[in-house]
Order: structure tokens, then C-alpha cells, then sequence
């Protein structure tokens, strides 16, 4: 297939801006590419992606959705990028068998009915605004076989659930190396803002007593500087954020990692991420996570929200045998196993396409 991927409109590829998203796109779009389908990516100026044809388009980046309240009204900035992304889109659709939507926004899913070419939407957050639920319903209404999720947790927060197609995440399992002997410290890794639950995490290692480094781009400075304020005994330390290789390098030797999440996270790249290298993962039993994480055996589940509960899965991480993490990772996660699962929805797309014709 000819595939035309229109990335996050939040921030170029390789900021870091565009938190898992950014990597869901180039995980997918390296698995697609080793079946053979042509890949190209429309994406924000300055975006880096090596080895594949990139499209940067000017423009002002897209406020974040989360950063948004329920019943926040549509907007756009002036000389939106995200509005030129999709221009480009529908000057050149007719070059591509099917456009790939990665944007949590309104636009593009508004757009659906007046493209010719059909679009899958890979919905990467639960739902968080009545125009978006909105939107997203009237897509499933004509087009239910569009609509893509990374975890039945995060569909069912949609009207649509039932129609969704559940095509979760892969990864280049070869860039992640097993690690056997942890050092004495944790991870947490994501993007610094309230609705990651950084503060959780850092209150809970305060009271186990094992350091925390800690990965991702501050998103909200007022918020970190708040943590800082609030625990300044924390044993934390800020690691920045840094690529794929240098990511596994620390996160590899880490005891376990945290997943603090105070929303409904869709999926949980980075759990996948620290099993693949032995890691176990200690998470809130909410959203993507709790889907992920196999209870005792690949990490615990904990009450989502309570610290003490935290604090007792870190005590209990040792108990967890990291190779079965590695498995785990293995055999549900490949990149693989993710192109089998999309390129069979793009295939349950493009068959109610060519029965209409």
C-alpha cells in the first residue's frame, strides 16, 4: 500500500512534544515499511525522522488536548500547522491508498466524509472533550471501521466502543538489550505534567527510600518547579530527554519503573520499553497500563492514586523474574505482531471502500 502518515500537530517529530505519539508513528511506520508498503510522513517543520520520504510543514503548533478542559470550545492558532498538514493531505490524496490520522484533534476527523481517499484514525487518548467525543462519534457512525485504539480501557471511555479496532503497539524489540542484574534505582519516564502523576512517584520513593531518575520533556515548568519545592529530600534526579538508545542504556539497569498515571492513559509505550529490557513495571491499575502489565508475573498493579500502594509494589519488585518480562515483550509487542494487527484494519477499511464502489 501507498500510506500517507499525518503526524501529532503538537510538536515536531523527535522533540519529545509529542510524547508517545511520536514514537507509536515511527514504530509503525518502520513495521509497515518491512511489509513492504510505501511510507510517507507529513509532519511540523524541523521534524527529524531518518530513513523515511518526511513532508515538514510550516505553521504554529497545536495546544496541547489534555492541557484543555471538557467543555473547551475548538480552536486553532493563526497560520495553523496543523490546517496546512491536512491541505497537503487533500492536495495529494489521490497519490496514496490510504491517509494515517495521528492527531488528537478535531479537524481531521471533521474532515473524514470530505476526503476521497478513506483515513484511519489512530486515536491515541480516551476521551477528554465533549467536541472531540462528539466528532469521533459521527466518525463511527460513517465510517465505524476507521476508528483505531491502543487499549479497550482507553475505547471504552468513547460511545464507539465496540467498533474500535484494538491494534496496540509494536516495538524494534532488537534496540532494547535484556539486563539481568539491576542497579539500586527506579525509573519514571514520560512527559512532566499533572495528568502523568510525576508527584506520585517522587513521594513514594521519598518513603521507600531508592532514587528515582527521571525521563521526559517538562511540559509544565510550574509544575515540575513544584515538585522540586514540595519534596526537595526526594532522591530524584532529572535525566532529560534523550532517544530510543540512550533511554534503554539507564533504563535497563533500573530496579523497575514507575506508571503513576492520573488519567485514563491510552496505551503505556514506556511499559513496554522497560519489559523488553527485564524491567518490571509498577503501575497505577488504570488505562493502558493495566492491560499491559501481567499482575505478579511481569510487575504489580497497584490502587491507582494511593502512594502506599507504590510503595509497596517497590518493595516487592524483586519478586518479579525479569526474564519473563523480556518474554512478555516478545511475544505480544514485535513489530510484527503490531503490522499484523493494523494491516488487518487497514484491510477491514479498504474492503467497505472497494464494496462501495
Amino acid at each position: 500500500m501507498r500510506l500517507l502518515f499525518l503526524s501529532t500537530p503538537v510538536g515536531p517529530l523527535g522533540s519529545g512534544l509529542g510524547g508517545g505519539v511520536e514514537l507509536t508513528l515511527k514504530n509503525l511506520a518502520i513495521a509497515l515499511s518491512q511489509q513492504g508498503h510505501a511510507i510517507t510522513i507529513v509532519a511540523p517543520q524541523t521534524s527529524v525522522l531518518p530513513g523515511f520520504n518526511l513532508v515538514e510543514v510550516p505553521g504554529n503548533l497545536q495546544i496541547t488536548a489534555q492541557s484543555q478542559t471538557h467543555d473547551a470550545a475548538i480552536s486553532l492558532p493563526s497560520d495553523a500547522v496543523l490546517g496546512h498538514m491536512w491541505e497537503y493531505a487533500r492536495q495529494h490524496q489521490a497519490d496514496y491508498d490510504l491517509l494515517v490520522n495521528f492527531a488528537y484533534d478535531w479537524l481531521p476527523f471533521y474532515l473524514t466524509t470530505f476526503f476521497q481517499t478513506p483515513i484511519a484514525h489512530l486515536v491515541s487518548m480516551g476521551s477528554l472533550s465533549e467536541a472531540m467525543d462528539v466528532v469521533t462519534a459521527q466518525v463511527a457512525a460513517h465510517s465505524p471501521q476507521s476508528l483505531g485504539v491502543h487499549s479497550m480501557a482507553q475505547a471504552e471511555t468513547f460511545s464507539w466502543a465496540e467498533q474500535a479496532h484494538n491494534v496496540k503497539n509494536g516495538f524494534d524489540l532488537s534496540q532494547y538489550d535484556f539486563c539481568a542484574e539491576p542497579e539500586n534505582y527506579l525509573a519514571w519516564v514520560g512527559r512532566i505534567a499533572p495528568e502523568k502523576g510525576l508527584q506520585d512517584a517522587v513521594q513514594a520513593v521519598e518513603k521507600a527510600g531508592v532514587p528515582l531518575k527521571i525521563f521526559g520533556v517538562v511540559q509544565d515548568r510550574d509544575y515540575w518547579k513544584q515538585i522540586q519545592t514540595n519534596y526537595p529530600a526526594a532522591p530524584i534526579e532529572y535525566c532529560g530527554f534523550v532517544e530510543t538508545d540512550q533511554l534503554q542504556a539507564q533504563l535497563r539497569r533500573a530496579k523497575g519503573l514507575l506508571m503513576t498515571p492520573h488519567w485514563v492513559e491510552a496505551f503505556g509505550n514506556v511499559a513496554i520499553e522497560a519489559l523488553a529490557c527485564g524491567v518490571p513495571v509498577v503501575a497505577y491499575a488504570r488505562g493502558g497500563p493495566a492491560e499491559i502489565v501481567r499482575h505478579g508475573e511481569t510487575g504489580w498493579l497497584v490502587e491507582p492514586d494511593v502512594v502506599p500502594a507504590l510503595v509497596n509494589g517497590i518493595r516487592d519488585i524483586e519478586k518479579i523474574d525479569r526474564m519473563a518480562c523480556r518474554w512478555q515483550t516478545e511475544a505480544e509487542y514485535s513489530l510484527v505482531a503490531m503490522s499484523d494487527r493494523v494491516e488487518a484494519w487497514f484491510a477491514d477499511i479498504l474492503a467497505v471502500v472497494d464494496a462501495g464502489e
